[in-house]
């Protein structure tokens, strides 16, 4: 593993970091905001640290897109947030553009990167719940949009290892491949 690895990972490590005894709603709040912030950060910083140019370019697309989905998303569906304060709960923006961070990560620069930036963005959408702002199906759309956004916008990084997430009616996962 090269230094500028090493120095991408340290960043995305640096968003695990919130208090794990997060009790209140606003403390779910900012685990959230600092997660999203780290994933964006982190899918921008990758490509740049790494003279990626064209990996730059689809992580903005990707990240661009999913936002722009969800805010679509929050225009078109007047769901109530569970905490009553507004009307745009559908789908979760934090978690749409956190899974496109991901999902981006994950194709441009394998499953090394891939694997804690879908932890991260997990915990991301699991902290919006947590801090009431979104419903879990809010969050479960608000992923597909970022996997979707992050797949379409992203060349895939040839690795002998691949994490597929899967969804259905009874729950979901990741599936882990490995080829050789």
């Amino acid at each position: 593993m090269t230094f500028r690895s090493l120095l991408v990972m340290l960043l995305m490590v640096l968003g695990l970091s919130p208090s794990a005894h997060a009790l209140s709603n606003g403390t779910w709040a900012d685990i959230s905001d600092v997660g999203e912030f780290t994933l964006i950060v982190s899918s921008m910083a990758a490509p740049a640290i790494l003279d990626d140019w064209k990996g730059f370019r689809q992580a903005g697309y990707s990240l661009g897109t999913a936002q722009g989905i969800a805010l679509l998303g929050k225009a078109l569906v007047h769901e109530q947030r569970p905490d009553n304060t507004d009307n745009n709960s559908f789908p979760s923006g934090h978690t749409s553009v956190s899974f496109a961070a991901a999902t981006t990560m994950y194709r441009r620069h394998g499953w090394k990167m891939g694997f804690p930036a879908y932890a991260l963005a997990t915990l991301t959408g699991s902290a919006r719940v947590a801090a009431r702002k979104h419903y879990w199906h809010d969050v479960v759309a608000g992923a597909a949009v970022g996997i979707a956004s992050g797949w379409l916008f992203t060349d895939a990084f040839n690795d002998k290892v691949q994490l597929l997430p899967w969804v259905d009616s009874n729950g979901g996962g990741v599936i882990v491949t490995m080829g050789w």
